[in-house]
């Protein structure tokens, strides 16, 4: 009797041994585990998150900056241009008259608008242009504010009221783009490289306009609407 119950005792400890191994063995296995997720959360950290498809966005390189941050930013005439639909006088602003090669930015988030191959004379004393940069960073929205049927022009990633778009422009597009000074930045030629536009060079690989003489293709008298 004694025996066969010493012979139990040793069974049970053998078992017991084994199911502590067994735990010693896993837990041995699952340690590495997390260290290499830990690696692949430090190897990733501060990398934009992957759009559903894998491809990066590009609003990722234009961000609409918080509203304090755009209070802090723009002065009140842009500001009040870009965030509540305003209209800055003709004539009196920054860019209705410029003739230099560069492109035009939205103030607010800094992506690609128009560019001054495209801007012509339209005599509003608006910028105008006759087609977009970058077609995809435009957001055209039906406005029948003041009694008008208009198009209202706004930036897609910025949300900026940019102004709006008309059928009366010169060829080739017909179109006119009447943008407000207030809601744009002028990056000229020389620059692009430097902050960052250097892909648009290459639109500019013709001789240089003379800065003094009018590079714009129309001028009727037109106005904002």
């Amino acid at each position: 009797m004694l025996t066969h119950r010493f012979s139990r005792w040793i069974v049970l400890g053998l078992v017991l041994a084994a199911l502590v191994v067994v735990g010693l063995s896993a837990c041995g296995r699952s340690a590495p585990a997390t260290d290499v997720v830990a690696a692949d959360a430090t190897e990733t950290e501060g990398i934009p998150p992957a759009s559903p498809g894998g491809e990066h966005q590009p609003w990722m390189d234009f961000p609409r900056p918080s509203e304090s941050e755009l209070r802090t930013m723009l002065t009140p005439l842009q500001y009040h241009v870009t965030q509540e639909n305003g209209t800055e006088p003709p004539f009196q602003n920054e860019y209705w008259d410029n003739h230099r090669e560069g492109i035009y930015v939205d103030v607010v988030s800094g992506e690609p608008l128009f560019s001054s191959l495209d801007k012509f004379d339209s005599g509003s004393g608006w910028p105008s242009f006759t087609r977009p940069l970058e077609a995809e960073n435009i957001v055209e929205i039906e406005d029948s504010s003041f009694g008008m049927r208009r198009v209202e022009v706004r930036s897609r990633h910025g949300d900026s009221h940019l102004g709006h778009v008309f059928t009366d422009g010169p060829p080739p597009t017909g179109l006119r783009y009447c943008i407000n000074s207030a809601a744009l930045r002028f990056v000229p030629r020389e620059d692009l490289e430097e902050e960052g536009y250097g892909e648009y060079l290459r639109l500019f690989s013709i001789p240089p306009i003379d800065a003094a003489a009018p590079a714009d293709t129309a001028t009727a008298t037109f106005a904002m609407g």
